[in-house]
């Protein structure tokens, strides 16, 4: 049955350039429809050099709450009137809310990150390392995450030396910075046997270019077996890398689950409320890849 839109409906979103292949707008009206909530998420392209107009325009037609994905989670940051400590921490906006009059600005990325952690593998982490590999915007929320599980060593892996030591000084002056250290992907067969998590940041192996890994069979062949091997990639599902670190042993997680948690985290702020319908939105997901149970 088709939703019927009225002049009071709430409306939501996500921002983002391209923004037609998000997924967000699929499980966010499959929550809302199964909460009987009186709101709609739409997908809104907004050009970079249209951003400025774009947030102005939201703040006129009173939209209540949206989501920010590529290219807009830095240059959102001037545009809002406040920011969250976590969203200054990662240097990112993934999520956006109309708080008194005034765009508030947060990152919802560290609890999608963590949420399948916590809860499948509660454990202490205080003794574990976790292997990074890439340096870009999305390590940001998965070295913050970490640090927030308290993971003794945090090695992020980047082929630029340059940009790795940008991504190191930009935690200087911060908690995270004693247990975080950058090095080259050189580095990967001393690190990768000490690894109990191993997160892939790149988009290496993502859909259409699904026969690459970002690891060679040899490098994820010395995985220790009961490792945590994490994709943030969720199409397809499973990634090359994530079927050769289950051959070695390895637990594997992929991105859908992360998309869903902040999804879900996002849904909190803008509806204020608890009860958010995970499973509905999970469900949406599998069903829209064609993935089934």
């Amino acid at each position: 049955m088709t939703k019927l839109i009225t002049g009071k409906t709430k409306l939501l979103g996500v921002i983002g350039h391209p923004v037609e292949h998000s997924l967000s707008p699929v499980m966010h009206n499959a929550a809302i429809a199964h909460l009987g909530l009186d709101y709609v998420y739409l997908p809104f392209p907004i050009a970079p050099e249209n951003l400025e107009i774009a947030i102005a325009g939201f703040a006129a037609v009173d939209i209540v709450g949206f989501s920010v994905t590529i290219p807009h989670k830095q240059a959102i940051i001037p545009l809002l009137s406040e920011i969250t400590p976590v969203a200054q921490t990662i240097g990112a906006v993934n999520t956006v809310s109309r708080q008194n009059h005034k765009w508030v600005g947060t990152n919802t990325d560290i609890e999608g990150f963590i949420a399948p952690l916590q809860t499948t593998y509660q454990q202490d982490w205080s003794q574990k390392v976790a292997v990074i590999l890439g340096n870009g915007g999305a390590a940001r929320a998965v070295v913050a995450g970490c640090h927030q599980l308290g993971f003794a060593k945090i090695y992020v892996l980047g082929r630029n030396v340059q940009k790795l030591q940008a991504f190191c000084d930009s935690w200087s002056n911060s908690a995270i910075e004693e247990n975080l250290q950058v090095g080259t992907w050189d580095e990967l067969a001393k690190l990768i046997p000490q690894a109990n998590l191993l997160v892939n940041t790149t988009p290496i192996g993502m859909y259409p270019k699904v026969d690459e890994s970002p690891l060679s069979v040899e490098e994820i062949a010395n995985l220790p077996t009961g490792a945590i091997a994490y994709d943030l990639i969720y199409v397809p599902k499973p990634t090359l890398f994530l079927e050769q670190a289950e051959k070695q042993g390895a637990i594997a997680i992929d991105g859908l689950e992360m998309l869903v948690q902040q999804g879900v985290a996002a849904l909190k702020i803008w509806l204020q409320q608890e009860n958010i319908p995970v499973e509905v939105m999970r469900q949406a997901l599998q069903n829209h890849l064609g993935l089934g149970r």
